[in-house]
């Protein structure tokens, strides 16, 4: 990353936040007129930032910095950046990106920095820390370009109760996640055996780990689209046909997580895989009736294992033409630090650092069984759940598309050969 002069505020309060290795020793400056540089950082809504936020006095003042924070919901996020990034500002210093949705468009154009030096340049911030699947997203073309600061896994939820009463083990494979859909279904009338997202883009994410347990993936090795392979296709098959044969009745196509969330939790279901990021849903007796039998466990294995995604949802990165990159990098290294990825996560937040997950502090306000299962989704998993293109919402339409044609009951095989088509398509133009 291109470097630029600095200044460094006061000895005695750097020192502070260097020996807990938060900041390097080149971090903190002031302008040249001798008043406060001000850094601009433009951050999403989310419970993340609020944390931060909170903590922001603290990095000011060891750093001298003034710290310009910008917040937007999602939408208004890429709107800024779609308009700003393009025109060449160097008004965004820090930017809080979404790897998976816009992060190769970002790369591809230019528009984040080079971290690759910065993220091994202290070794007590340790990016050997963070875990691999979240790092897979923030890399391209083998350069470093954000660091990971918020991930998700997929995780089985499921009643405590319902597995009781059929006399069942909880699945931990896909044969017995089926075999156990169906007992529940058939002794529990009106209640699904299994529920999940059904929505041709929506269900995209939660699909994924399905496709990886069955060996597949969305592109293969050597870039081209791999949705009709062998594996693919028996994972479309088997996520449609758990929803068509033991799903809920008249179930819709067009269901994300709001809808699939409510039947689970109104106790419509008894087996239900999503994000483990959504929990809170489940175990809050405000919001779920089921709260007091609820468990969670890891992804069921299928023929190639049991292999979630476990991806960055949000990242932090710095705008290529930022003419502050020291101090922005600054910024990441102390709000990724150890010490505040412990705190945020502490706060519900699930953080990329390996050494907090084992940290016992740093599962302490998780239920045991859902930090087991995240413990497990973390070593293998893989650090995508869409396919990493620059068109990603085309993208999703296409690879959705078998999905809802194997819970409808038509032919997914030959819908998963007509998507692979049209998503080589969007390949071959990237």
């Amino acid at each position: 990353m291109k470097r630029h002069s600095v200044v460094r505020v006061a000895a005695i309060v750097a020192a502070t936040f260097l020996a807990a290795g938060t900041l390097t020793a080149c971090s903190a400056g002031a302008s040249d007129d001798g008043g406060a540089k001000t850094l601009r950082v433009t951050l999403a809504n989310h419970v993340w930032t609020d944390t931060i936020k909170s903590k922001l006095p603290e990095f000011e003042a060891a750093t001298g910095l003034t710290v310009e924070l910008s917040q937007y919901g999602e939408d208004q996020l890429s709107d800024q950046y779609n308009v700003k990034l393009n025109a060449g500002t160097d008004e965004i210093d820090v930017m809080m990106y979404r790897p998976l949705q816009e992060g190769k468009l970002f790369a591809k154009n230019g528009y984040l920095a080079d971290l690759s030096d910065d993220v091994e340049a202290n070794a007590d911030w340790d990016w050997s820390d963070f875990q691999s699947g979240p790092v897979e997203s923030t890399t391209y073309d083998g350069n470093v370009v954000g660091v990971p600061i918020i991930t998700e896994q997929e995780v089985l939820y499921y009643r405590k109760d319902l597995l009781a009463k059929a006399g069942l083990e909880v699945p931990t494979t896909m044969e017995e996640l089926e075999a156990a859909a169906k007992a529940i279904k058939e002794q529990n009338p009106g209640v699904a055996g299994f529920v999940a997202r059904t929505g041709k883009s929506a269900a995209v994410t939660q699909f994924s780990s399905f496709l990886y347990s069955f060996g597949g993936d969305f592109i293969d090795e050597d870039g081209n689209s791999a949705i009709a392979s062998p594996e693919a296709k028996e994972a479309y098959a088997f996520y449609g046909g758990l929803i068509r044969d033991y799903g809920p009745e008249n179930v819709s196509t067009d269901m994300s997580w709001p809808e699939a969330m409510a039947i689970f939790t109104q106790g419509q279901a008894g087996l239900y895989t999503e994000a483990d990021s959504l929990y809170k849903n489940a175990t809050d007796p405000e919001t779920s009736k089921v709260s007091d039998t609820v468990g969670f466990a890891p992804m069921p294995a299928g023929p190639g294992g049991s292999v979630a995604y476990n991806v960055p949802s949000w990242a932090l990165g710095i705008n290529a033409e930022s003419a502050y990159s020291a101090e922005a990098w600054s910024f990441i290294e102390w709000a990724t630090s150890a010490k505040l990825t412990l705190e945020v996560q502490q706060d519900g937040v699930p953080g990329a650092r390996q050494s907090v997950w084992e940290d016992p502090e740093g599962t302490s306000t998780y239920p045991a069984d859902l930090a087991a299962a995240i413990a497990t989704s973390t070593k293998n998993g893989v650090g995508h759940d869409r396919p990493r293109v620059i068109k990603v919402p085309e993208a999703r339409e296409i690879v959705g598309d078998p999905i809802v044609i194997a819970i409808t009951g038509g032919d997914s095989d030959a819908a998963a050969d007509a998507a692979s088509d049209a998503f080589q398509g969007i390949l071959d133009d990237e």
